[in-house]
Protein backbone atom coordinates (compact mmCIF):
# COMPACT_ATOMS: atom_id res chain seq x y z
CA UNK A 1 0.00 0.00 0.00
CA UNK A 2 2.69 2.54 1.10
CA UNK A 3 4.71 4.01 -1.77
CA UNK A 4 6.69 6.63 0.76
CA UNK A 5 10.27 5.78 -1.23
CA UNK A 6 8.43 7.70 -3.99
CA UNK A 7 8.62 11.39 -2.01
CA UNK A 8 11.33 12.09 -4.34
CA UNK A 9 11.65 15.87 -2.97
CA UNK A 10 10.07 15.41 0.64
CA UNK A 11 13.47 16.09 1.68
CA UNK A 12 14.80 18.50 0.18
CA UNK A 13 12.03 20.83 -1.92
CA UNK A 14 13.65 22.02 -4.61
CA UNK A 15 11.32 25.23 -3.43
CA UNK A 16 13.33 26.21 -0.23
CA UNK A 17 16.30 26.79 -2.32
CA UNK A 18 16.54 29.50 -5.40
CA UNK A 19 14.60 27.15 -7.31
CA UNK A 20 11.38 28.60 -9.00
CA UNK A 21 8.37 26.75 -9.95
CA UNK A 22 5.19 26.48 -11.79
CA UNK A 23 1.68 25.16 -10.88
CA UNK A 24 -1.47 25.25 -12.67
CA UNK A 25 -4.11 27.49 -12.36
CA UNK A 26 -7.57 27.52 -11.22
CA UNK A 27 -8.57 23.79 -11.49
CA UNK A 28 -11.79 23.65 -10.50
CA UNK A 29 -13.35 27.20 -12.17
CA UNK A 30 -11.19 25.76 -15.13
CA UNK A 31 -13.44 22.37 -15.01
CA UNK A 32 -16.76 23.69 -14.27
CA UNK A 33 -17.02 27.03 -16.36
CA UNK A 34 -14.53 26.46 -19.10
CA UNK A 35 -15.02 22.37 -19.90
CA UNK A 36 -18.88 22.03 -18.82
CA UNK A 37 -18.38 19.37 -15.99
CA UNK A 38 -20.60 19.32 -13.30
CA UNK A 39 -18.90 19.17 -9.77
CA UNK A 40 -21.00 18.55 -6.97
CA UNK A 41 -19.38 21.12 -4.00
CA UNK A 42 -16.73 21.64 -6.28
CA UNK A 43 -15.46 18.73 -5.66
CA UNK A 44 -12.35 17.88 -8.49
CA UNK A 45 -11.53 14.57 -6.95
CA UNK A 46 -15.00 13.12 -7.55
CA UNK A 47 -14.29 12.98 -11.31
CA UNK A 48 -11.41 9.84 -10.62
CA UNK A 49 -14.33 7.54 -9.79
CA UNK A 50 -14.63 7.17 -13.74
CA UNK A 51 -12.55 6.34 -16.16
CA UNK A 52 -13.35 9.07 -18.54
CA UNK A 53 -13.07 11.89 -15.31
CA UNK A 54 -9.41 10.71 -14.53
CA UNK A 55 -8.53 11.20 -18.08
CA UNK A 56 -9.68 14.61 -17.99
CA UNK A 57 -8.19 15.56 -14.93
CA UNK A 58 -4.35 13.88 -16.43
CA UNK A 59 -5.33 16.10 -19.49
CA UNK A 60 -5.68 19.21 -17.40
CA UNK A 61 -2.33 18.27 -15.47
CA UNK A 62 -0.31 17.83 -18.75
CA UNK A 63 -1.46 21.31 -20.28
CA UNK A 64 0.66 23.08 -17.34
CA UNK A 65 3.03 20.21 -17.19
CA UNK A 66 3.88 20.71 -20.56
CA UNK A 67 3.79 24.74 -20.43
CA UNK A 68 6.38 24.32 -17.76
CA UNK A 69 8.40 22.36 -19.88
CA UNK A 70 8.51 24.83 -22.75
CA UNK A 71 9.56 27.27 -20.32
CA UNK A 72 12.74 25.29 -18.70
CA UNK A 73 11.19 25.49 -14.88
CA UNK A 74 10.01 22.51 -12.66
CA UNK A 75 6.40 22.00 -11.61
CA UNK A 76 4.45 21.58 -8.50
CA UNK A 77 1.77 18.86 -9.62
CA UNK A 78 -1.34 19.83 -6.58
CA UNK A 79 -3.63 17.14 -5.60
CA UNK A 80 -7.31 17.23 -7.15
CA UNK A 81 -8.50 16.89 -3.32
CA UNK A 82 -9.75 20.06 -2.15
CA UNK A 83 -12.14 18.74 -1.18
CA UNK A 84 -11.33 15.32 -0.28
CA UNK A 85 -11.87 15.28 3.44
CA UNK A 86 -14.57 13.57 5.50
CA UNK A 87 -17.23 15.71 5.77
CA UNK A 88 -17.60 16.93 2.11
CA UNK A 89 -17.08 12.95 1.18
CA UNK A 90 -19.70 11.89 3.66
CA UNK A 91 -22.25 15.21 1.29
CA UNK A 92 -20.54 13.28 -1.66
CA UNK A 93 -21.89 10.20 -0.89
CA UNK A 94 -18.20 8.55 0.23
CA UNK A 95 -17.57 6.07 2.76
CA UNK A 96 -14.56 6.37 4.68
CA UNK A 97 -12.70 3.67 2.97
CA UNK A 98 -13.51 5.00 -0.87
CA UNK A 99 -12.25 8.47 -0.04
CA UNK A 100 -8.87 7.00 1.73
CA UNK A 101 -8.48 5.17 -1.60
CA UNK A 102 -9.27 8.12 -3.84
CA UNK A 103 -6.97 10.21 -2.14
CA UNK A 104 -4.39 7.77 -3.10
CA UNK A 105 -5.60 7.55 -6.32
CA UNK A 106 -4.98 11.22 -6.18
CA UNK A 107 -1.54 11.13 -5.82
CA UNK A 108 -0.39 7.99 -7.49
CA UNK A 109 -1.70 9.79 -10.58
CA UNK A 110 0.54 12.54 -9.70
CA UNK A 111 3.62 10.27 -9.39
CA UNK A 112 2.72 8.70 -13.27
CA UNK A 113 2.62 12.33 -13.89
CA UNK A 114 5.84 13.34 -12.48
CA UNK A 115 7.74 9.82 -14.42
CA UNK A 116 6.69 11.68 -17.45
CA UNK A 117 7.53 14.84 -16.97
CA UNK A 118 10.40 15.55 -14.76
CA UNK A 119 13.85 15.93 -16.11
CA UNK A 120 17.15 17.33 -14.93
CA UNK A 121 16.84 20.92 -13.66
CA UNK A 122 13.19 20.72 -13.92
CA UNK A 123 12.16 19.40 -10.47
CA UNK A 124 8.26 18.44 -10.02
CA UNK A 125 6.92 18.19 -6.54
CA UNK A 126 4.00 16.13 -5.49
CA UNK A 127 1.37 17.88 -3.14
CA UNK A 128 -1.31 16.73 -1.70
CA UNK A 129 -4.07 19.74 -1.79
CA UNK A 130 -5.94 20.09 1.78
CA UNK A 131 -9.21 22.45 1.46
CA UNK A 132 -10.68 23.87 4.77
CA UNK A 133 -13.21 21.60 6.58
CA UNK A 134 -15.95 24.40 5.63
CA UNK A 135 -16.03 26.98 3.78
CA UNK A 136 -13.34 28.15 1.52
CA UNK A 137 -14.46 32.19 1.37
CA UNK A 138 -16.47 32.00 4.96
CA UNK A 139 -14.67 31.30 8.60
CA UNK A 140 -18.34 29.82 9.30
CA UNK A 141 -16.46 27.06 10.87
CA UNK A 142 -13.56 27.94 13.62
CA UNK A 143 -11.69 25.04 14.75
CA UNK A 144 -9.11 24.43 17.57
CA UNK A 145 -5.85 23.50 16.62
CA UNK A 146 -6.41 20.15 18.20
CA UNK A 147 -10.02 19.73 16.21
CA UNK A 148 -8.56 20.60 13.21
CA UNK A 149 -5.16 18.13 13.33
CA UNK A 150 -7.91 14.99 14.63
CA UNK A 151 -9.81 16.16 11.33
CA UNK A 152 -7.29 16.45 8.85
CA UNK A 153 -4.72 13.85 9.88
CA UNK A 154 -6.47 10.35 8.07
CA UNK A 155 -5.93 12.53 4.61
CA UNK A 156 -2.26 14.10 5.11
CA UNK A 157 -1.48 10.03 6.50
CA UNK A 158 -3.22 8.91 2.87
CA UNK A 159 -0.42 11.27 0.84
CA UNK A 160 2.57 10.83 2.85
CA UNK A 161 1.77 6.61 2.63
CA UNK A 162 1.21 7.05 -1.15
CA UNK A 163 4.80 8.82 -1.49
CA UNK A 164 3.91 12.73 -1.70
CA UNK A 165 6.67 15.01 -1.46
CA UNK A 166 4.16 17.86 0.96
CA UNK A 167 1.49 18.62 1.86
CA UNK A 168 -0.65 22.52 0.40
CA UNK A 169 -3.50 23.57 2.44
CA UNK A 170 -5.26 25.95 0.14
CA UNK A 171 -8.01 28.76 0.96
CA UNK A 172 -7.43 28.62 4.62
CA UNK A 173 -9.30 30.98 6.55
CA UNK A 174 -8.29 30.90 9.98
CA UNK A 175 -5.51 29.81 12.40
CA UNK A 176 -6.44 27.06 14.03
CA UNK A 177 -7.13 24.88 11.04
CA UNK A 178 -3.91 25.98 9.48
CA UNK A 179 -1.76 25.01 12.37
CA UNK A 180 -4.34 21.62 12.96
CA UNK A 181 -3.05 20.58 9.26
CA UNK A 182 -0.02 21.92 10.28
CA UNK A 183 0.85 19.64 13.24
CA UNK A 184 -0.79 16.58 11.08
CA UNK A 185 1.57 16.88 8.50
CA UNK A 186 4.48 17.08 10.75
CA UNK A 187 3.53 13.88 12.69
CA UNK A 188 3.06 12.24 8.93
CA UNK A 189 6.39 13.63 8.07
CA UNK A 190 5.78 15.91 5.43
CA UNK A 191 6.58 19.50 4.66
CA UNK A 192 3.52 22.03 4.27
CA UNK A 193 2.82 25.14 3.18
CA UNK A 194 -0.11 26.89 4.90
CA UNK A 195 -2.17 29.14 2.05
CA UNK A 196 -4.36 31.71 3.84
CA UNK A 197 -6.68 33.11 1.48
CA UNK A 198 -7.48 37.02 2.25
CA UNK A 199 -10.54 39.32 1.37
CA UNK A 200 -10.55 42.68 -0.82
CA UNK A 201 -8.96 44.48 2.20
CA UNK A 202 -5.72 41.79 2.56
CA UNK A 203 -6.93 40.63 5.53
CA UNK A 204 -8.11 37.13 6.37
CA UNK A 205 -11.61 36.49 6.33
CA UNK A 206 -11.91 36.40 10.24
CA UNK A 207 -10.35 40.34 9.98
CA UNK A 208 -7.08 39.45 10.87
CA UNK A 209 -3.53 40.45 9.34
CA UNK A 210 -1.92 38.34 7.44
CA UNK A 211 1.76 38.79 9.22
CA UNK A 212 -0.35 38.09 12.35
CA UNK A 213 -2.15 35.00 11.34
CA UNK A 214 1.16 33.59 10.33
CA UNK A 215 2.82 34.45 13.96
CA UNK A 216 -0.15 33.26 15.44
CA UNK A 217 -0.02 29.58 13.39
CA UNK A 218 3.28 29.29 13.74
CA UNK A 219 2.84 29.39 17.44
CA UNK A 220 -0.04 26.72 17.49
CA UNK A 221 1.40 24.30 15.39
CA UNK A 222 3.71 21.27 16.62
CA UNK A 223 6.23 22.13 14.27
CA UNK A 224 6.68 25.29 12.45
CA UNK A 225 5.13 25.32 8.24
CA UNK A 226 7.76 24.91 6.23
CA UNK A 227 6.25 27.78 4.24
CA UNK A 228 3.42 29.97 3.26
CA UNK A 229 1.01 30.88 0.40
CA UNK A 230 -1.18 33.25 -0.15
CA UNK A 231 -4.44 32.00 -2.70
CA UNK A 232 -8.11 32.51 -3.66
CA UNK A 233 -7.18 36.60 -3.96
CA UNK A 234 -6.29 39.08 -6.50
CA UNK A 235 -2.78 40.43 -6.35
CA UNK A 236 -4.53 43.84 -5.93
CA UNK A 237 -6.14 42.73 -2.86
CA UNK A 238 -2.95 41.38 -0.87
CA UNK A 239 -0.38 43.98 -2.46
CA UNK A 240 -0.48 46.79 0.48
CA UNK A 241 -0.67 43.87 3.15
CA UNK A 242 3.28 42.61 1.89
CA UNK A 243 4.39 45.75 1.01
CA UNK A 244 5.87 47.12 4.05
CA UNK A 245 9.27 44.88 3.94
CA UNK A 246 8.03 42.76 7.10
CA UNK A 247 9.99 40.11 8.44
CA UNK A 248 6.78 37.82 7.94
CA UNK A 249 7.03 38.38 4.52
CA UNK A 250 10.40 35.99 3.57
CA UNK A 251 8.06 33.31 4.89
CA UNK A 252 5.78 33.73 1.66
CA UNK A 253 6.99 30.94 -1.11
CA UNK A 254 3.97 30.75 -3.23
CA UNK A 255 0.73 32.95 -4.55
CA UNK A 256 -2.22 31.37 -6.37
CA UNK A 257 -4.01 34.38 -7.20
CA UNK A 258 -7.46 34.45 -8.31
CA UNK A 259 -8.14 36.28 -12.36
CA UNK A 260 -10.58 38.40 -11.07
CA UNK A 261 -10.82 41.69 -8.50
CA UNK A 262 -14.02 40.24 -6.81
CA UNK A 263 -14.42 39.81 -3.38
CA UNK A 264 -15.52 36.62 -2.52
CA UNK A 265 -19.39 37.51 -2.09
CA UNK A 266 -19.07 38.76 -5.64
CA UNK A 267 -17.39 35.44 -7.32
CA UNK A 268 -19.75 33.22 -4.90
CA UNK A 269 -22.30 34.72 -6.48
CA UNK A 270 -20.95 35.23 -10.27
CA UNK A 271 -22.76 33.28 -13.04
CA UNK A 272 -19.67 33.77 -15.52
CA UNK A 273 -16.49 33.29 -15.23
CA UNK A 274 -14.04 36.50 -14.68
CA UNK A 275 -10.71 35.52 -16.41
CA UNK A 276 -9.35 39.16 -15.64
CA UNK A 277 -6.37 40.10 -18.10
CA UNK A 278 -3.58 37.44 -18.49
CA UNK A 279 -0.87 39.85 -19.79
CA UNK A 280 -1.60 42.27 -16.75
CA UNK A 281 -2.14 39.21 -14.30
CA UNK A 282 1.66 37.99 -15.52
CA UNK A 283 3.17 41.94 -14.89
CA UNK A 284 1.79 42.34 -11.34
CA UNK A 285 2.77 38.94 -10.42
CA UNK A 286 6.42 40.24 -11.82
CA UNK A 287 5.95 43.40 -9.41
CA UNK A 288 5.00 40.99 -6.38
CA UNK A 289 9.08 39.41 -6.51
CA UNK A 290 10.17 42.71 -5.68
CA UNK A 291 8.06 42.68 -2.30
CA UNK A 292 8.53 39.06 -1.22
CA UNK A 293 12.09 38.36 -1.98
CA UNK A 294 11.20 34.21 -1.34
CA UNK A 295 8.70 33.77 -4.14
CA UNK A 296 9.31 30.52 -5.84
CA UNK A 297 5.64 28.77 -6.38
CA UNK A 298 3.83 30.49 -8.83
CA UNK A 299 0.01 29.61 -10.35
CA UNK A 300 -3.15 30.33 -10.16
CA UNK A 301 -6.56 30.09 -8.18
CA UNK A 302 -10.34 31.19 -9.75
CA UNK A 303 -10.65 32.17 -12.94
CA UNK A 304 -7.34 31.37 -14.40
CA UNK A 305 -6.07 28.80 -17.02
CA UNK A 306 -2.85 28.57 -18.78
CA UNK A 307 -2.55 31.50 -20.23
CA UNK A 308 -2.62 33.16 -16.82
CA UNK A 309 0.56 31.17 -15.83
CA UNK A 310 2.12 31.38 -19.29
CA UNK A 311 1.80 35.02 -18.26
CA UNK A 312 3.11 34.91 -14.82
CA UNK A 313 5.97 32.47 -15.89
CA UNK A 314 7.15 34.99 -19.08
CA UNK A 315 6.98 37.54 -15.71
CA UNK A 316 8.23 35.76 -12.71
CA UNK A 317 10.67 32.50 -14.27
CA UNK A 318 13.52 33.86 -15.85
CA UNK A 319 14.08 30.53 -17.48
CA UNK A 320 15.94 29.56 -20.71
CA UNK A 321 13.59 27.99 -22.79
CA UNK A 322 13.82 23.99 -23.69
CA UNK A 323 14.88 23.36 -26.72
Amino acid sequence: MAHATHAKHRNALPQLGETRLLTDGGLETTLIFLDGMELPCFASFDLLRTAKGKAHLEAYYRRYAELAAEKGVGFVLDSPTWRASSDWGKKLGYSADALDAINREAIQMLLALRERFEAPGRPHVVSGNIGPRGDGYSPDFLMTEREARDYHTTQIRAFAEEGADMVTAMTMTHTGEAAGVASASAQAGLPVAISFTVETDGRLPTGQELGEAIAETDALSLKVPTYYMINCAHPDHFRDAVSRGEDWTKRIRGVRANASRMSHAELDNAEELDDGNPLEFGREHGELLALLPNLRVFGGCCGTDDRHVNAIADNCCHHRKAA
